[in-house]
């Protein structure tokens, strides 16, 4: 939730007292006349003639950039934020019988759990060594009514044995998206809707083009892996 600024009229939580602003660029949107291109933008300098030339209506488009403090979640105190959406929904069938006997061929043993056996808090699905002698990954996966979001957290979790079983949890987050980018591939293939999955994606927007372009690669190889793998 980092990134998010609480408000006063939507939630009841504030800001701890003695908390610092996170300040970032926020973008500048505003109405452009499809005639001239001009924009409603305004300044202190703005004449009452100008103000009056402004279109009122047209496209919205991003003019510029301006300060804007946000803080993030752990900075404030008061009611839950409500949780976002991010479940896959549709018909999995048999997907998740397909997943669990593609484990073998990944190299992965995996477990689903029941609801009341779970053990690692809020998290849906964890990927971590087998034991401390057989360090191969086990996928243990929170059992769920919903076999669509199960499945793609099946997905989620093989693209972590896949990708990242041996990597620094420094990367975590780059992990994260990498890992959700290749269970909306293989969902969307698979006929679920995954569209939950897309705020995960916009965690990409300051990265290098080069970073991205190689973290496409290894996405689209895993994702076609898992597809293969799923298809014999």
């Amino acid at each position: 939730m980092s990134g998010y600024r609480t408000r006063q009229e939507e939630f009841d939580r504030h800001v701890k007292e003695g908390e610092s602003a996170i300040w970032i660029r926020a973008p500048i949107i505003t109405k452009q006349c499809p005639e001239c291109e001009n924009s409603r933008a305004t300044t202190r300098t703005e004449t009452v003639s100008t103000k009056r030339r402004r279109p009122r209506s047209g496209p919205r488009t991003l003019i510029g950039f301006k300060p804007a403090p946000v803080f993030d979640v752990s900075q404030t105190e008061g009611e839950p934020l409500p949780d976002l959406d991010t479940e896959a929904t549709g018909d999995a069938g048999d997907l998740v019988e397909q997943l669990i006997a593609a484990a073998d061929k990944l190299g992965v043993t995996v477990r689903i759990v029941p609801a009341e056996e779970w053990t690692h808090g809020e998290a849906k699905g964890i990927c971590e060594p087998l034991s401390l002698v057989d360090v191969r990954p086990l996928v243990e996966v929170r059992d769920r009514e919903n076999e669509a979001d199960l499945a793609g957290t099946l997905i989620h979790e093989y693209a972590h044995a896949l990708l990242h079983f041996d990597v620094d949890d420094t990367e975590r987050a780059k992990c994260e998206v990498e890992a959700e980018a290749v269970a909306y591939v293989v969902g969307q293939y698979c006929g679920l809707d995954t569209s939950g999955s897309a705020f995960y994606l916009a965690a990409w927007e300051s990265e290098d083009p080069k970073v991205v372009r190689e973290r496409l690669g290894r996405i689209s190889r895993t994702a076609e892996e898992l597809i293969d793998v799923l298809e014999d």
